[in-house]
């Protein structure tokens, strides 16, 4: 039996864009990528601490993520930094494209990951930013809602 903790499927994680922005509404796009890419994720090397998506010919695109180079693919080795193409279907792509133009959004990525059949996969976020009061309060909130916990108080 191979257990897999939920935490192990996750190649790399913006934990940054929950306190960043507030996010919306999420979700899941395939990502096209190159073989030395792929070998280089298995290994859970990546970062998308400065990734974000956006509009390139019609296309949503992942623009900065960091996919370090995979030492054993020598000269046919990637860029690491990229642009790469995201897929998603036609009517998903055309509405998160317009609430970005309509409602001044952002799309960040908040995961990437491989799924049970062993794709890659992003998770983004339609996210809209945050005021440094924002951040406050939500750190506040959060920390009440640790403290409840911690004491018993729960719901």
């Amino acid at each position: 039996m191979n257990k897999r903790r939920e935490t192990d499927k996750y190649v790399a994680q913006n934990r940054r864009a929950f306190h960043e922005y507030t996010i919306l509404d999420k979700i899941e796009a395939g990502i096209v990528l190159l073989g030395s890419e792929v070998k280089a994720l298995r290994l859970h090397n990546a970062s998308l601490a400065e990734a974000w998506a956006g509009e390139r010919n019609g296309e949503l695109v992942l623009w900065n993520a960091f996919i370090p180079h995979y030492r054993a693919a020598n000269r046919l080795n990637h860029e690491e930094r990229r642009p790469r193409q995201l897929l998603l279907h036609r009517r998903q792509m055309s509405k998160m494209l317009g609430r970005i133009r309509k409602e001044g959004m952002t799309i960040v990525p908040l995961s990437l990951y491989f799924n049970e059949r062993g794709l890659a996969k992003v998770e983004l976020g339609l996210a809209k930013g945050r005021n440094q009061a924002d951040k406050r309060a939500a750190i506040k909130e959060r920390d009440w809602q640790r403290d409840k916990r911690s004491h018993g108080m729960g719901e």
